[in-house]
């Protein structure tokens, strides 16, 4: 008996043992070491891991930049690019030319005010059989080509005030209006008899110019003569009239201004018989 209980005991002792022996593991599931979970759809779901650099964005890509052409210098652009163009006027005041741009064939009247054009060119006005008025107002202008204005069949008024003329270039027949005052002109600048052959021509303001004589012979039709603020110290008794012709009049020639010039009128009394009015200037 005593042996059987002994036999029971050690049967119960190494059950025991082999229970605790026994490996479980294979019932448990198996995770791939070095394998990482899959990324949620939603980044929201992720846990806070504390600030991290910031992930590039990346952006879609975009067509390359069209490459732009180099830019056309002004002088380089038609005149209806860089002015005004009107029916057949062009205006180009203000729009810091340094010459003449290329004009439309049709062009009739052209202003080019407050620029810095600086000379002429016979060129600038080939074939403009139409152009009838020139406006110039307040540039640079120091010269202008002899044939600039001369080949212009239909010019009638051109205006050049303000700027650094020291010479006037021969002119059409056509001309009506000339307008130079406020230049650098000294009568050395004006050719011999240089309006004589202007049948048409009736403003011709010459002030604020270099002058020291009247510019002779004045055309039959003119009736507005300045020349205001030249150094004009004398004149001939046919500077307007025709001294051996007493019955002549030139109903005309109304106004005459020679006001701020070193010249007394009245020392020439008899230079002044054909004239409507007498000239604006001093009589003492």
């Amino acid at each position: 008996m005593r042996t059987l209980a002994w036999l029971g005991i050690a049967s119960l002792c190494l059950g025991a043992a082999w229970e605790e022996l026994y490996d479980y593991g294979d019932l448990a599931p198996k995770i791939e070491v070095g394998t990482l979970a899959p990324r949620p759809r939603d980044p929201m779901t992720l846990p806070n891991l504390g600030t991290t650099a910031e992930t590039p964005k990346l952006q879609a890509p975009t067509p390359a930049s069209p490459v732009r052409p180099a830019p056309v210098p002004p002088q380089g652009l038609p005149s209806c690019l860089l002015c005004l163009c009107i029916g057949t006027s062009v205006y180009c005041d203000d729009a810091d030319l340094e010459h003449i741009p290329l004009l439309p064939p049709e062009t009739t009247y052209l202003y080019a005010r407050f620029n810095r054009i600086g000379a002429i060119r016979a060129s600038d006005f080939t074939g403009l059989k139409k152009l009838k008025r020139i406006d110039l107002t307040s540039n640079f202008i120091s010269w202008a080509d002899v044939d600039a204005f001369r080949l212009l069949p239909s010019l009638q008024e051109l205006i050049l005030p303000e700027n650094r003329l020291t010479a006037l270039p021969e002119l059409p027949r056509s001309i009506v209006r000339l307008d130079a005052r406020l230049n650098r002109i000294p009568s050395t600048g004006l050719r011999p008899e240089a309006f004589q052959d202007l049948k048409q021509l009736q403003f011709l303001h010459l002030s604020d110019n270099q002058l020291d004589h009247i510019p002779v012979p004045l055309p039959e039709n003119l009736r507005s003569l300045h020349l205001q603020n030249n150094n004009i110290q004398t004149m001939h008794e046919d500077t307007f009239c025709d001294s051996q012709d007493h019955s002549q009049v030139r109903r005309a020639l109304e106004d005459i201004r020679l006001d701020g010039n070193p010249i007394n009128l009245s020392l020439f009394p008899n230079a002044y018989f054909c004239l409507p009015r007498l000239p604006t200037g001093r009589f003492f």
